[in-house]
């Protein structure tokens, strides 16, 4: 039976486990590309380069969201009863008060970020204020300050950063098979077909196990923040009326969809392909997510 310290550890391993296999494909294919270039030093600038904009992205990681969300600072007496949940939620996790942000957006959602926890920023939408009662509002704080606690911003930032580098590094290799300049041309023509389906489907892998850990991740912020409430129906609930009243927000990007409770780009409609659809996706069908709650 599942249980909210069972789903915890599970998404942890399998996010663990994202990661690695994330690492080992920007490896090879940097590796394929220094090999192909006659130049092994390629391959150490390929990892420079995946680090240095990963920890870069990461350092600056609330100023930039804040400025694409157009979110605006609140204080206690703007919003008290937003700012007394999350005080009282991260007394109850042991976290520092993060700012508190709000973004005039009639779509209900809500985000966290912060390079760490002494940094964080968690925001909400006037949407998402105006149709939750206190209970359901509990819950999705919890999972933001879930996100905080679990140093998702690290995972996401690296995982976000190297799915951008290895298209990237397969543009350069595509380039470099169309219009030479490898030193390898000569080897057998096995090893150009391989080199070719590699650099097409290696963005697309990168790509996918990019929004794999990103589901991962909302799902363990789902169950870390139903174990900081002791209440699973409260973030349920919650979500149910975020899938019912979803609409794009007004400042929607790819760049920062990870970042949200709920995908700020969908309508909240859900088709007949939704299963295969949500391979694409950057968070897990609330409808799943509702009936792992209840489950715990």
């Amino acid at each position: 039976m599942a249980t909210l310290y069972t789903q915890q550890s599970s998404n942890v391993t399998k996010t663990i486990a994202l990661m690695g296999t994330f690492l080992v494909l920007v490896i090879a294919i940097s590796y394929a590309v220094a090999w192909y270039m006659g130049n092994p030093f390629i391959l150490y600038i390929g990892a420079f380069v995946a680090i240095f904009t990963s920890v870069g992205s990461y350092w600056y990681s609330d100023k930039l969201v804040l400025k694409m969300t157009n979110a605006k600072p609140a204080t206690k007496a703007e919003a008290p009863e937003l700012y007394n949940i999350i005080e009282n939620l991260s007394i109850t996790a042991g976290l520092p008060m993060p700012r508190v942000y709000i973004v005039d957006d009639p779509s209900p959602n809500a985000f966290a970020t912060g390079r760490d926890p002494e940094h964080a920023v968690v925001a909400a939408t006037t949407g998402l204020l105006q149709i939750l009662n206190r209970t359901e509002l509990e819950g999705v704080m919890a999972h933001e300050l879930s996100h905080v606690g679990n140093r998702d911003m690290l995972v996401m930032t690296v995982a976000v950063v190297l799915a951008g580098f290895v298209a990237i590094i397969a543009d350069f290799f595509t380039r470099s098979l169309l219009f030479g300049g490898g030193n390898n041309r000569d080897r057998h023509p096995a090893f150009l077909i391989i080199g070719i389906v590699g650099i097409i489907l290696a963005p697309i892998a990168a790509k996918l196990i990019q929004l794999a850990i990103s589901r991962k991740r909302e799902y363990l912020a789902d169950a870390t923040g139903a174990l900081l409430t002791r209440y699973p129906e409260g973030l349920a609930s919650a979500l149910e009326k975020i899938s019912a009243h979803a609409q794009p927000m007004r400042h929607a990007s790819h760049a920062t969809a990870h970042l949200f409770i709920s995908d700020p780009l969908q309508t909240g409609k859900q088709g007949i392909g939704q299963k295969i659809s949500g391979l694409f996706q950057t968070h897990p069908l609330a409808s799943d997510r509702i009936r792992r709650l209840r489950e715990m």
